[in-house]
């Protein structure tokens, strides 16, 4: 079996001049090779040979001693059979002499030589409309549908593809309905030369698509920029993704890896055996996930052709995306068509036009989409794409080498979504809500044309681009199905660059070439021991200075210190080893980590922080509720990144982020990690604006002193913890001259900068250790309304005018 002829390859090359209406295409050559790229054909052919010469030689002298003379039989008088005893050629599972035409065992070559390895893939865009052609109004869009009867074939569909083209394409997968499954899984497995990159370490091979795809176009979708070529997501801010009809999750497990917990993605899929499987995502923190299957949140079905579930699922990620939507949206929407390969492309319309709907409704302007399909034979799917390329800047239809060549997939990639997608939204929403009435076994009909056919061949650029894709994609597929055909007849056959390239196309997309593996159980304190190293004994029975009237003199600069209202006279350190496995200390020598087991929190992996457990209050009167938080006061270390050199201000960032990363509004059973407010030290006036006396549940109708949190819920404080941010013997002062702070060495005489140095930042262990805190204890008169005081204490006035003198 050899590759297509050259009267085959021209004719997929020719558009019918019907269809063209005088539009002209650029011919490509594809007959060049990079030499670097090919196999050694003869090679492996003289090591095969060889290693036959080698068995017959033995067989030889095995023959010899048992009396065999060339020409006679065995046996004593020589009366044996002279003839040579055929191998079996039984295939798979298929019956003694059964036969299946076009597979039956030959010694029959691939031309190795003449297919091209791609290394360096190309992606061809398509631009929007120019910015003087008129956005179709939706009025005019609902007037474009036209229904007809339903339609289940597709050899006739040759509007953007060549006749023979299609025809070849039809009759390629054809040729394979009476192969035996494992058959033609093995004889892919050897062709595909892409074959053993599959899933590297993660979760399956949609990962590596995803990866394959994201490299290759320059990482647009981990590393999103908008048209100016500024990145859209700030240093402070999480990367927002969605994911839908993508079960068991391996595109979001990749993004997870990726980003090593700087994001937050949101799913959507079916519930059942097709389900996101968190629980598989070894490389990914799984925690910065969160899946949603529309009416009813996780008690949904994720059934994507409701309208119902559109909308929950879209306000969903909105309400959780501070009203923006998601910086990127994938969807990899499929279901088995086993038997009716040839129409998948019909099978798969409603799903087409859900994905694209859903995916541009969480979209925030500027986002970039990507989204699996098949073929684009029939004017829906056509008019579906073109609807695409009137919202976003640029649209692609690009094959990735990690997408099998045989088969029919593609992935659309549009980037940039323009402001002016409303219209073609609600035009896609009535098209399904169409396909819904439609899809019922009683109705004969169907949506056929979404887009004029006179308007999708009248674009020239469109139209030639399509036609273009379809040719290109319809040759690979059918070259890589008789490439798999010849190696299921030749058993012996190979596809000897497979290990070179997984190497080179690793490097290229900067994917370790590692083994899947699952994370090994820790034991939290060797954990504790090897993040902290030869700190540990510091953190041991450390506990903040108590301030006193005695010793407010400590603080020499106000702007040398943070402060927090503090809800908990206990700290705890909590520990992550994976999923719920997470573990509490109280920071006691003689304590031991503990499994958190009263309340539910799920971290990911390697993360250390300093918490405080505090119950919040939230609403008003009976219907006030109580909730167990988790504090994060500071911390060590967020999905495996050691921040404990940071100042405490990029601290409480990172924190920031990664307590939203984490949020699941969807997990009622999970304790809140909240991240309180922090307050610079000449700013603590500010603190006690926010305390009321309120009464609560539980207190007797007797009000009880509350802080009010940025949520707008309460807590009871217990103090306030102050957190030196400038490490010593450095301090902070305020420049009259230039109105600015800068800093100085105390034991150094002009020393003074206005850069902050990083011999100046105070470490987590540095504000550990110089910690103060100011303890509420009763007779501490912080509120106007507290009757009784104690005036050997520290008050709220003593607090403040001692704040303001250090100002002066």
């Amino acid at each position: 079996m050899s590759q297509l002829s050259d009267s085959e390859e021209d004719a997929m090359e020719r558009p019918s001049f019907s269809m063209m209406q005088g539009i002209k295409r650029k011919e490509r050559d594809d007959s060049d090779n990079d030499s670097g790229d090919e196999m050694d054909a003869s090679k492996f052919i003289k090591l095969s040979n060889k290693a036959q010469m080698q068995t017959s030689s033995v067989v030889d002298k095995m023959m010899a001693k048992m009396g065999y003379t060339e020409g006679k039989g065995l046996g004593k008088h020589g009366q044996g059979r002279q003839d040579i005893v055929e191998a079996s050629k039984q295939r798979g599972r298929r019956g003694l002499g059964h036969k299946i035409e076009g597979f039956e065992p030959a010694d029959v070559e691939w031309k190795f030589e003449k297919e091209k390895i791609i290394i360096d893939e190309e992606v061809e865009w398509i631009l929007a409309p120019s910015s003087d052609e008129a956005m179709p109004t939706l009025e005019e869009m609902l007037s474009w549908k036209e229904v007809m009867p339903k339609k289940r074939t597709i050899d006739d569909e040759t509007t953007f593809c060549d006749e023979r083209a299609l025809k070849n394409i039809l009759s390629s997968k054809s040729v394979f309905d009476s192969l035996d499954p494992e058959e033609m899984r093995r004889a892919r497995t050897r062709s595909n030369p892409y074959e053993t990159i599959r899933g590297a370490f993660f979760l399956n091979r949609a990962a590596m698509k995803m990866a394959n795809m994201d490299a290759v176009l320059d990482f647009m979708f981990t590393n999103p920029k908008d048209s100016h070529g500024r990145p859209m997501v700030g240093g402070n801010e999480l990367l927002y993704f969605a994911d839908i009809c993508a079960g068991p999750g391996g595109f979001s497990e990749y993004v997870l890896w990726r980003k090593k917990g700087d994001c937050k993605g949101f799913g959507l899929t079916l519930r059942g055996q097709n389900d996101f499987k968190l629980e598989d995502f070894f490389a990914g923190p799984s925690e910065m996930f969160e899946p949603h299957y529309g009416v009813g949140g996780v008690e949904g079905d994720g059934d994507i052709f409701r309208p119902d579930n559109q909308a929950a699922f879209i306000n969903f990620v909105h309400n959780n995306t501070d009203g923006k939507g998601v910086h990127f949206c994938m969807a990899d929407g499929g279901f088995s068509v086993e038997g009716q390969e040839n129409i998948q492309e019909i099978l798969s319309k409603q799903l087409y036009l859900c994905q694209f709907l859903v995916g541009v409704s969480v979209l925030r302007e500027g986002g970039h989409f990507v989204c699996k399909l098949f073929d684009l034979f029939t004017p829906f799917s056509v008019g579906l794409v073109y609807l695409m390329r009137l919202i976003f800047n640029q649209v692609s239809i690009f094959k990735p080498v990690t997408s099998r060549p045989a088969n029919s997939e593609r992935y659309i990639v549009c980037k940039g979504l323009r402001p002016n997608k409303k219209a073609v939204l609600d035009y896609m929403d009535s098209i399904n809500r169409d396909l819904c009435r439609h899809s019922s076994a009683m109705s004969t009909t169907d949506v056929y044309h979404i887009v004029p056919l006179d308007r999708l061949c009248g674009d020239e650029v469109f139209f030639t681009y399509i036609y273009n894709s379809n040719v290109k994609l319809g040759k690979q597929q059918i070259i890589n199905l008789r490439k798999i055909q010849t190696f299921a007849r030749n058993v012996d056959l190979y596809e000897a660059r497979q290990a070179d390239v997984r190497r080179q196309l690793l490097e290229k997309w900067k994917v370790p070439d590692e083994v899947r593996t699952a994370p090994m159980r820790q034991e939290p304190r060797a954990a504790f021991e090897k993040m902290v190293s030869n700190e540990k004994s510091q953190y041991e029975d450390c506990r903040p200075t108590e301030l006193e009237k005695s010793n407010l003199t400590k603080i020499e600069s106000v702007y040398d210190y943070m402060c927090v209202v503090s809800g908990d006279l206990h700290r705890s350190y909590l520990l992550s080893c994976g999923k719920s496995q997470t573990f509490h200390w109280d920071g006691r020598s003689n304590s031991r980590w503990r499994k958190l087991d009263n309340i539910r929190v799920e971290l990911p992996t390697q993360t250390l922080l300093e918490v405080e457990f505090v119950e919040e209050l939230k609403g008003e009167g009976k219907g006030q509720r109580r909730m167990t938080t988790v504090h994060v006061m500071d911390a060590l270390y967020l999905c495996g990144k050691d921040i404990r050199q940071k100042h405490f201000r990029e601290r409480q960032d990172h924190i920031q982020k990664f307590v939203k990363a984490v949020h699941k509004e969807t997990r009622y059973n999970l304790a809140r990690l909240v991240m309180p407010d922090v307050f610079r030290l000449e700013d603590a006036s500010h603190i006690f604006d926010r305390l009321e006396m309120k009464a609560v549940k539980g207190s007797a109708n007797q009000p009880r002193l509350c802080f009010r949190g940025h949520s707008g819920n309460f807590f009871h404080p217990v103090g306030i913890d102050l957190v030196k941010t400038v490490k010593e013997p450095w301090s902070m002062a305020m420049s009259k001259k230039a109105q600015r702070k800068y800093w100085f060495n105390k034991h150094e005489p002009n020393s003074s900068t206005f850069e902050c140095h990083v011999e100046t930042i105070a470490t987590f262990r540095d504000s550990k250790m110089s910690q103060l805190r100011w303890t509420w204890l009763p007779g501490v008169k912080v509120h106007d309304s507290q009757q009784h005081t104690d005036e050997s204490k520290v008050s709220r006035d003593m607090f403040v005018e001692h704040i303001q003198n250090k100002l002066k």
